[in-house]
This record gives C-alpha cells, sequence and structure tokens, in this order.
C-alpha cells in the first residue's frame, strides 16, 4: 500500500510538472510571437540588421516553444528529436541573418538609432520576463533546456541591439549594426552546435 500511494504521488508530482511546464510555454510563446511582429516591422522601417536578426530569433524561438509543447508528454527519444528540430531551425536563422548582414553592407545606409532603442528596449523587458518564467525548468529535460537556451540567446541578442544602437548614434555609420547582426548570428550557431550535441546522443539512445 505505501509502494502504491508513493508511486501515485510521484505520477501526481509528474503531471503537475508537465502542467507547469505547458502554462509557461504557452505564455512566452505568445509573447515571442506578439514581439516578432511588432520587431520586425520596426526593424524595416528602422533599416536594421540587428533589430531584423533580433525579430526573426523571435520567430524561431514561437516555434521552439510549439515543439517543446509538443514533445511535453512524449518519450525521451520524442524530446530529443525536438531539441534537434530547434538546433537545425537555429542554425538555418544564423545564415540567414549572415546574408542579411552582407546585403545591408553593399548598401551602406545607417539604420535608425531611434528605433533601435525603443524596440530593443522593448524585446530585452519581454525577454526577461520569458527568462524568469523558463528559469525553474531548465534543467529538468532536454526538452525544457534546450528552451532554456533558446532564452538565454535572445537576452544576448537584445543587448547586442541596444549597443548596436548607441554605436550607431556615436559613429553615424552602418557597420555596428552590421557587426552586432554577425554576432547575433555567431551565438545562433554556436548555441545549434550545442543544442545538437547534446540531443543527437539522447535521440539515438532513446525509445519512441
Amino acid at each position: 500500500m505505501t509502494d502504491c500511494c508513493s508511486a501515485k504521488g510521484c505520477e501526481i508530482e509528474e503531471m503537475a510538472r508537465q502542467a507547469g511546464q505547458r502554462r509557461v510555454l504557452i505564455v512566452v510563446l505568445l509573447l515571442n510571437s506578439a514581439m516578432f511582429f511588432v520587431e520586425f516591422t520596426a526593424g524595416l522601417i528602422a533599416g536594421s540588421t540587428a533589430l531584423m536578426a533580433d525579430s526573426v530569433d523571435m520567430l524561431g524561438d514561437a516555434f521552439v516553444y510549439v515543439l517543446s509543447l509538443y514533445a511535453l508528454t512524449r518519450s525521451s527519444r520524442w524530446k530529443a528529436g525536438a531539441a534537434m528540430a530547434k538546433g537545425v531551425f537555429i542554425l538555418v536563422f544564423g545564415a540567414v541573418i549572415v546574408v542579411e548582414a552582407i546585403s545591408k553592407a553593399m548598401v551602406g545606409v545607417p539604420p535608425s538609432s531611434t528605433l533601435m532603442f525603443i524596440f530593443g528596449s522593448l524585446a530585452l523587458a519581454v525577454n526577461l520576463g520569458c527568462f524568469a518564467l523558463l528559469w525553474r525548468y531548465r534543467t529538468q529535460d532536454v526538452n525544457m533546456s534546450s528552451s532554456f537556451e533558446c532564452s538565454r540567446n535572445d537576452l544576448i541578442a537584445n543587448t547586442g541591439v541596444l549597443i548596436a544602437a548607441a554605436a550607431v548614434l556615436a559613429t553615424a555609420s552602418p557597420w555596428p549594426d552590421i557587426v552586432i547582426g554577425l554576432l547575433i548570428a555567431a551565438v545562433f550557431l554556436r548555441s545549434a552546435v550545442r543544442v545538437l550535441a547534446e540531443a543527437w546522443p539522447m535521440w539515438r539512445a532513446g525509445t519512441v
């Protein structure tokens, strides 16, 4: 009887944990989806590579959280597979940002530093909230760990946008924006390699 009750208690604890994860992922999914549209539009108007890269990161995160929600109640192999998909997605967007930075370098027009400050700060505030929500779940499994990795990258990218805005204001040059865009891409690529390296062995060893 004691063993039975203990086992039941573990099941309830696991269900509660997954319900908590689901609520958090839904919230950060909605926040990232909304911020993508806001920040991407601002990036187009401002002509900022860094701002647009940060907005595309928001879209990538929305996709990441959808995968995380899908994998929550599935096996360890499903969770590892979702994490691998996230890693590939991050890798692709890193390459897209590199192409965008090269395009901006050829045009040579500095972006609007004012819009970069306003919307970069807004994105930072939103991502700080997402980071705080995901913190308690960051070590529970590879699925939530990779979601936390994306949130942490967001904060790095947001800070980069604000640094680029200050440098553009000081120099009236497009190059700070381009350089920060490339650095954001480097963060994406590094994160993609880490997520894939962690998830691949788990996917091979897991069960369906």
